[in-house]
């Protein structure tokens, strides 16, 4: 008879939250541990004076994958959590003064392309937005909603064919130039390979999708509470299907027997019995005592780590004029940049990402506002002097804004987040992004969401596929409790 004993989950963010919730829904007894005083994981929070500012991703895409969470619990997404979608998505700011909203629409934005870039672009675009829905129709349910514990997940032939067809194996900045001439258009739909951590002359054309999800699909954010919202809205939901979440402890030894996995022991002396557990904290810190030596993964060797971020969070005395949510400032030289960050190096002229969120009242009192600025940074792992570079590049920041239009910040209430204080928060390499989307850590080839050598042992999160983001992260911790809930162990 299959196991039915307890299943723990080592960590409350949003793959750890999704995982329990479905678990629960499915009728196990769920126990998540968190050794933070909140749920949230990287997708945080922080507090100065009045402002509250997220700290973790501030894009949010594909909302049916969030809603799919809340409805595995029979939760009705617009009850718990209510989204809005953006308009624009973003504002694409070019270093010629130029700029593009990304607006809902093929044809209201194949508009604002005719009016930046004329009509041949425009028509040039138009097929480009079908080619970048074929590639998502090839990759979503063969290899992103799927499950790349076993290799043979690898061998579809007829999704790859699709996938090769689809020119998902050329690199990404030849696929999205062979097919859009005006270079601020080609930028604007390759940007997106920062976020597997790979410029794009390196990264795979597969990672279009990318673009696909946040141009065509849309960018959404919770009406009020911001992005930290989504994590405290899951952990509500675990809660009322039946887990129970212990905050400020920490699991500090996953335990074996002869049959696998048996309890995990915590920082308070207790020991929770444990047919399977969830490992949804960072990776390489569980395999440095957390884990038995035997859950070692041959994937994790030779990590490489996605390079990392400089972030400024500024509490203002007013909302800026003019501003969208979401607005990226790309640097004049954009090819350069990403070499700088693929070798380590800061980069000479970053691109910019601001977000000032609009209509949240918790974000500051009524007449102010926030500014989260994030700028591209090699991780703690480059070997960067960062007691000497940080400063340095916090007043570069702090220049740029003002050259920029957002005036003189330098006197405003800000945090910043630099690489050290990722590593501080317990991100390996000093990077939130954990490690890069190379083809050698893709899909199967990426470490495994279950150990081969102790059963009830399974991983969700950015360190497994499908990798960073939001949803991937969501969709790791279904897996995950999918292949309890089928009963093997």
């Amino acid at each position: 008879m299959a196991a039915r004993g307890p299943v723990v989950v080592v960590g409350a963010g949003l793959s750890g939250l999704s995982a329990a919730i479905h678990l629960a829904a499915g009728g196990r007894e769920v126990v998540v541990v968190e050794a933070r005083d909140g749920p949230g994981g990287c997708c945080g929070s922080a507090n100065l004076g009045p402002y509250r500012f997220d700290t973790g991703p501030s894009v949010l895409t594909m909302p049916d994958v969030l809603a799919g969470t809340f409805g595995a619990a029979g939760q009705d997404i617009g009850g718990r959590l209510p989204l809005r979608r953006l308009d624009p998505f973003y504002r694409l700011s070019f270093h010629d003064g130029s700029h593009l909203d990304v607006v809902p629409g093929a044809e209201r934005m194949a508009e604002n392309v005719r009016g930046l870039c004329g009509p041949d672009e425009a028509a040039r675009y138009l097929r480009f937005r079908r080619r970048l829905g074929a590639m998502f129709e090839a990759e979503w349910s063969s290899f992103i909603d799927a499950d790349m514990t076993r290799l043979r997940s690898m061998a579809r032939p007829m999704a790859l064919l699709r996938l090769a067809a689809a020119g998902g194996f050329r690199r990404l900045d030849r696929f999205v130039a062979g097919r859009l001439t005006d270079k601020r258009l080609v930028m604007a739909h390759t940007f997106q390979a920062l976020y597997v951590g790979l410029p794009p002359a390196k990264a795979l054309a597969i990672y279009a999708v990318i673009a696909h999800m946040d141009t065509v699909g849309g960018v959404y954010v919770p009406v009020g509470g911001g992005m930290n919202a989504i994590p405290n809205a899951l952990a509500a939901t675990a809660e009322k299907a039946g887990a129970a979440i212990r905050y400020g402890v920490r699991a500090e030894r996953v335990e074996t027997d002869t049959s696998g996995v048996s309890a995990v022991r915590l920082d308070t002396g207790e020991r929770l019995r444990a047919d399977h557990a969830v490992i949804a904290c960072d990776l390489m810190h569980a395999h440095r005592g957390l884990l038995p030596e035997e859950a070692a993964d041959w994937r994790l060797r030779r990590p490489h780590f996605s390079p990392s971020c400089l972030v400024a969070h500024i509490g203002l005395d007013r909302r800026p004029s003019g501003r969208a949510h979401h607005t990226l400032h790309f640097g004049r030289e954009w090819k350069a940049a990403s070499a700088a960050l693929a070798a380590g190096r800061p980069q000479p002229d970053p691109s910019l990402l601001v977000t000032c969120p609009e209509d949240d009242p918790t974000a500051a009192p009524s007449g102010r506002a926030t500014l989260s600025v994030l700028e591209p940074a090699p991780n703690t792992a480059s070997g960067a002097d960062w007691d000497r570079l940080a400063p340095r590049l916090e007043q570069r920041l702090l220049e740029r804004l003002a050259g920029l239009g957002y005036g003189d910040l330098s006197d405003r209430p800000r945090l910043l987040f630099d690489p050290p204080a990722w590593e501080r928060l317990g991100h390996s390499a000093g990077t939130p992004f954990a490690l890069d989307h190379r083809f050698g850590q893709t899909a199967w080839l990426r470490p495994s969401g279950r150990s081969r050598r102790v059963p009830g042992l399974h991983f969700a999160g950015m360190y497994t596929a499908p990798g960073v983001g939001v949803p991937p992260a969501l969709i790791s911790g279904r897996l995950a409790a999918a292949r309890i809930l089928e009963g093997r162990r």
